[in-house]
């Protein structure tokens, strides 16, 4: 449990580091992301940027457990 966290943490802080080249790559932006807004506000879901990560982060867990 201690090495999980241990790890849990250290690409917390890559990922901390890495944010204005990661913001760069558009992710949050994609086609497919809903995006309403009105005179008194807006709404915003993310649901293609979501099914992406969610993707990259299930193949690089999966690939870990090999």
């Amino acid at each position: 449990m201690q090495k999980t966290l241990i790890i849990v943490g250290l690409v917390i802080a890559a990922i901390g580091v890495a944010w204005p080249m990661i913001s760069k790559l558009g992710l949050g932006r994609l086609p497919g992301d809903i995006r309403i807004e009105g005179e008194s506000g807006g709404f915003y879901f993310p649901i293609v940027t979501c099914i992406v990560v969610s993707i990259v982060i299930s193949l690089v867990l999966w690939f870990l457990r090999r």
